[in-house]
């Protein structure tokens, strides 16, 4: 009775982490059903090239969410930053790192912005991030002269359309990919065993020694059979080891830092964070601070993979990478979510939006669905707080 108690409490307390797993599978599958393009290895690597942007934005946003706030001016901030990088190499004729870094020194310059009206002068994010989205827009139709800049051309385009293959050979296949696969799978197995010895020492419940090594087995099966379409098509997209080097760091940012446990003090209980010493306005700059850096390294990832900038570039971009965020797991009053939540919750709305596009749904009904598909993640984090609070 005792283990069969356990492991209900442990299924409880991982409800939502899961859930989002279980949902995406289905949803993988019921598109794979109705079109056997679905899975194909050219798709695959269209999903990754067609939406890195918007998971690289919802890592930022998951921190802004997490920490109590939102951010609503990200897709302007896209366009901005690739707008002012398009001005540099197209325009200016200078060399494409240098419309890389005047991208990036944009982004921080919003952010910092952002940050000071929220963490010092106390507005809302809500508003100074709703401001943001009509100020910044409004400044890349001037920085464009409300034109399109095309082509980029050369290593910027390169940036979010280029490949590894190749490089060690392989029949059919790209052995590079697979291989960088394999040891992303090992490290991911490592990491769960130490997560999981850890727990042990500090007499946590964790699932049983054959649960563990099903789920690594699952998982490495999954990753690896994906890795392997890959290499089947183009081989690595270059988009994806940006994506990957971003998440495994601020993964480790959310998870072991002290500013990243400051960010979940402060949108847990912000009156007690502040007593208990935590740096609340330095917090709160900061993380706007990071979205910014973040949103550029998206509008660079953007108008490399359209090879221009223009000045609807971004639209709606914002509440994709919101939805990504509270469908991962992250809670609309702060304090909860993960990095790869967010992820998760990120591939549900491409693969949704891919796979109705497949099917030729209309644009219409897409949006739609993916409204009652927000609507209902959220429903499902109010009634399981309302579900933990009565097991109290």
């Amino acid at each position: 009775m005792n283990v069969i108690a356990g492991a209900r409490d442990l299924m409880t307390r991982h409800l939502r982490e899961s859930g989002i797993f279980i949902a995406f599978a289905m949803i993988v599958v019921l598109f794979s059903v109705l079109n056997p393009n679905f899975l194909s290895p050219g798709n695959l690597t269209n999903i990754i090239l067609q939406y890195s942007y918007i998971l690289i934005l919802a890592i930022g946003m998951l921190m802004i969410i997490v920490a109590g706030h939102i951010d609503l001016s990200v897709g302007s901030v896209v366009a901005l930053t690739g707008a002012v990088s398009a001005v540099v190499v197209i325009r200016m004729g200078m060399p494409w790192y240098m419309g890389v870094i005047a991208a990036l020194v944009v982004g921080l310059l919003v952010g910092m912005w952002q940050g000071f009206w929220v963490a010092y002068v106390g507005i809302p994010g809500f508003i100074v991030s709703l401001a943001g989205m009509l100020l910044f827009r409004g400044m890349t139709y001037l920085v464009l002269d409300n034109v399109s800049l095309s082509p980029f051309g050369g290593t910027y385009y390169q940036i979010a359309n280029g490949f590894s293959n190749g490089l060690l050979g392989g029949a059919g296949f790209d052995v590079f990919t697979v291989l960088i696969f394999a040891i992303a799978v090992v490290g991911y197995a490592v990491s769960q065993w130490r997560s999981r010895q850890g727990k042990i020492a500090y007499r946590q419940t964790v699932e049983s020694l054959p649960m563990f090594a099903l789920k690594i087995l699952l998982v490495g099966a999954v990753v690896m059979w994906f890795g392997y379409q890959l290499s089947q098509s183009r081989g690595l997209p270059l988009v994806l080891i940006i994506l990957a080097v971003l998440i495994i760091v601020y993964a480790l940012v959310m998870q072991k830092s002290v500013f990243g446990r400051h960010i979940y003090a402060v949108g847990g209980n912000r009156h007690a964070a502040e007593l208990s010493g935590v740096k609340v306005r330095r917090i709160n700059f900061w993380i706007f601070v990071n979205m910014g850096f973040l949103a550029s390294v998206a509008g660079i990832v953007y108008s490399s993979r359209m090879n221009a900038a223009q000045p609807a570039a971004g639209n709606m971009f914002e509440l994709d990478a919101i939805a990504a965020c509270f469908i991962g797991g992250a809670s609309t009053t702060g304090g909860i979510g993960r990095v790869g939540g967010a992820m998760i919750g990120g591939l549900i709305m491409a693969v949704m939006s891919n796979g109705m596009q497949l099917m030729g749904v209309p644009q219409s009904m897409q949006q739609v669905i993916k409204g009652l598909v927000l609507l209902l993640a959220v429903a499902f984090d109010i009634w399981n707080k309302r579900r933990a609070a009565a097991a109290r």
